[in-house]
């Protein structure tokens, strides 16, 4: 076994504090990297509350993680050691299903196997996640890292850039489009950033008018305050897809009035409660109400490549593992631009 130090939840009554674990040792198919830095997600917090049940404890979080190969098995042919290398939301997942095959791990239609408070393909063994020195994965879910870009700002790319690469690529959106991003915060900066090296117009929908300086520097074209009806009806029926970020209560309705015939609401976001939906506001547009997930590894490699190549990483602020409870309290009030992300030299 790997001796292994991280931080953990106990319970989902308890915050992070350190926890020594063991990682497997590494297997004929297996990379192993010291862990340089980890994204801090919205969904860490909702997991470790165990806000969306079933939750594994004592839980390590963390899905946004970047690193240097220190060991590899002796089968492995991707990676040898010295590379960087990252693992995103997911370690594993059945290989044989017909989404598997299709480059689709992110939807394994017999369970994949999470990053974290989940269990590897045995159904027996729990994953712990990246607040922590060093991980173990098979070699088929570890990313190559180009060394152009800064390491510790490509962390957050493993979730939040490709939770808004991949609907985009999906829908095929590029030159032509227009695409508002409505929320402008982990997710919806970097779908403002894709949106804009695709080559579509896009605006940022927000609630706070404050956001409109970032929202132009990030490369936005346009920019609608969703509280101010006149500039909410001057947009209606002017996008093409509605790449929604926004995790908490809102109407879809108010947004799907936005869109052009055929236009599609794309969901990324995950709010925590049920939304009525009128069936009057998709009839008269044939407009669609969509959702996506991560990408799968073949798609989170291509847009690690897209981001070397057109020089994208997501804005951070790098923060010290000890001081994770206040940083989830700002997280929480929006006070961060736009992700945190652990040096896992504090640890």
């Amino acid at each position: 076994m790997t001796a292994t130090k991280g931080y953990a939840a106990q319970t989902k009554d308890t915050d992070l504090a350190p926890w020594d674990f063991d990682r497997r040792e590494v297997g004929p198919h297996d990379v192993q990297f010291d862990i340089t830095y980890c994204g801090v997600c919205h969904s860490d917090l909702h997991q470790i509350r165990d806000e969306w049940g079933g939750g594994i404890f004592p839980m390590v979080p963390g899905h946004e993680i970047v690193g240097k190969v220190v060991a590899v098995g002796n089968e492995v042919t991707k990676f040898k050691v010295g590379d960087l290398a990252g693992t995103g939301c997911m370690v594993d997942s059945c290989r044989v299903c017909d989404n598997c095959h299709r480059g689709l791990e992110q939807y394994c239609t017999n369970g994949n196997t999470l990053t974290y408070n989940s269990l590897e393909q045995d159904k027996k063994t729990p994953t712990y996640g990246g607040y922590a020195n060093t991980i173990v994965v098979n070699e088929d879910f570890v990313l190559h890292i180009s060394d152009k870009l800064d390491l510790a700002a490509v962390a957050p790319l493993l979730c939040a850039g490709i939770t808004t690469y991949s609907p985009l690529r999906h829908w095929k959106v590029g030159d032509g489009h227009k695409i508002a991003v409505l929320g402008l915060g982990g997710l919806g900066h970097m779908g403002v950033k894709f949106g804009v090296a695709f080559g579509a117009e896009v605006t940022v929908l927000s609630t706070s008018p404050r956001k409109e300086e970032d929202a132009r520097k990030l490369g936005a074209h346009k920019f609608i305050v969703t509280s101010d009806p006149d500039q909410l009806a001057s947009a209606a029926g002017y996008f093409d897809f509605i790449l929604d970020t926004v995790s908490a209560e809102h109407d879809y309705n108010q947004y799907l009035t936005l869109l052009k015939t055929d236009g599609v609401h794309i969901c990324v976001g995950a709010p925590p409660t049920p939304s009525a939906l009128l069936a009057f506001s998709l009839i008269p547009g044939r407009k669609s109400i969509a959702g996506s997930s991560i990408g799968g590894i073949a798609e989170t490699q291509e847009m690690l490549d897209f981001c070397a190549e057109h020089d994208i990483v997501s804005d951070i602020e790098l923060i010290d593992i000890k001081d994770i409870q206040p940083s989830y309290e700002r997280m929480l009030k929006g006070d961060v631009r736009y992700r945190f992300v652990i040096d896992m030299a504090t640890l």
